[in-house]
């Protein structure tokens, strides 16, 4: 008696050849994944180093608005003692009063910082500065004059104030720098486009402060 192995054959070898071709589905299924996990793992990781930069923004950004608002709050107080002050035809004061009221109402979403809202709070701030200056030139026309004791101390809380601000611009500038370079290398800068993290500006040197400035006593 004879067996016929011939089909038992063909059926063995369909069934390599099936599981092969499973084999062969689970491999690329499996290296798809790993891709995919791959992937979603650099897009958390780049977008969890992007938050505590953007933040670290939004704080410097609080520290200079903290100490314009300090200046602005000592100017307030000085040109009180100045208004004070019956003896004396000091011009100048009044001016101060308004740009300080235009400094101190712009207010800035941090979030939605931008070129222009910059540029303005730049403006209004550098006028105030020069108001504030023509002030000071008016008392020191009056150096006899006998000033309220509390008036050379807001002075120099005013020009210390100064230095603060300088160096809360410098930060600002710093990690803002720090946070555009973040966001707009390649291939961040397609995540970063597609969560919304925008391009932060600077703060810039004022129109010819490269320039010796030209003093007139006229």
């Amino acid at each position: 008696m004879g067996f016929n192995l011939g089909g038992n054959q063909n059926a063995g070898g369909g069934l390599l050849g099936g599981l092969g071709k499973m084999g062969c589905g689970l491999v690329g299924c499996g290296g798809l994944l790993l891709i995919v996990l791959i992937i979603g793992g650099w897009m958390m990781s780049a977008y969890n180093d992007m938050i505590p930069a953007r933040n670290n923004v939004e704080k410097a950004w609080s520290d200079v608005e903290s100490q314009y608002q300090r200046r602005a709050d000592l100017m307030k107080q000085l040109v009180a003692t100045v208004k004070g002050v019956k003896d004396a035809e000091i011009q100048g004061y009044t001016q101060v009063i308004e740009q300080r009221a235009n400094a101190t109402k712009t207010t800035i979403d941090a979030s939605q910082l931008n070129e222009e809202q910059l540029a303005e709070f730049q403006r209004n701030q550098d006028e105030l500065s020069s108001a504030f200056n023509k002030l000071m030139v008016s008392v020191e026309a009056y150096p006899n004059f006998q000033f309220p004791e509390n008036f050379r101390e807001l002075q120099a809380q005013i020009e210390g104030t100064e230095n603060r601000i300088n160096k809360a611009r410098t930060d600002f500038n710093g990690v803002a720098t720090e946070y555009n370079t973040l966001i707009e290398k390649f291939p961040r800068n397609i995540l970063a486009g597609m969560f919304g993290f925008q391009r932060k500006p600077t703060f810039k040197a004022q129109a010819g402060a490269d320039q010796a400035p030209d003093i007139s006593f006229d």
